[in-house]
């Protein structure tokens, strides 16, 4: 069983499958772990109304589509009770991607994916900026991703 949702060892290893590769259908994960397409179905359905799936994504090559330049961005805020708002206003802004409230230095924690330095210099100057609550910010760029992967929720005995 894991955590506070009473998962069985087949929800776990649904999980693994579809993580590793979510274009598999149901009648062929339904296959690899011994039940039915039908099984594997209800299952999902079921962990999507838990709330711990949320929906498929496509995984894209951002930098075989001209986005070159990937920067983290340390964010202070005023006061950390301006979280929500400020959080609001940062998910207007596209080419943020990612955003974590953190303990540390800094009060948010940000990933942004811009084509190139001059529409990064556009969304740090003319969008951050602007941005009611922000006491100043902090950027890092990306020179390389060595790896980016999901935490295994499953291991085989």
């Amino acid at each position: 069983m894991s955590g506070k949702f009473n998962l069985d060892k087949l929800d776990l290893q649904i999980i693994h499958e579809m993580m590793e590769n979510a274009e598999i259908s149901y009648a062929d994960l339904g296959k690899k772990l011994f039940v039915s397409g039908g099984t594997i179905h209800v299952r999902i359905k079921k962990l999507q109304e838990l709330g711990i799936v949320k929906g498929t994504r496509l995984n894209v090559n951002l930098k075989s589509l001209g986005f070159d330049v990937i920067a983290f961005i340390g964010i202070y805020l005023e006061k950390s009770s301006l979280y929500d708002s400020v959080a609001k206003d940062l998910r207007k802004i596209p080419e943020i991607v990612r955003l974590n409230y953190t303990t540390g230095n800094y009060s948010m924690f940000a990933e942004i994916v811009c084509k190139d330095i001059n529409q990064l210099r556009f969304v740090l100057h003319d969008e951050l900026q602007k941005i009611k609550g922000i006491e100043r910010t902090e950027t890092f760029i990306s020179l390389d991703e060595s790896f980016n992967r999901n935490v295994p929720v499953y291991k085989e005995a």
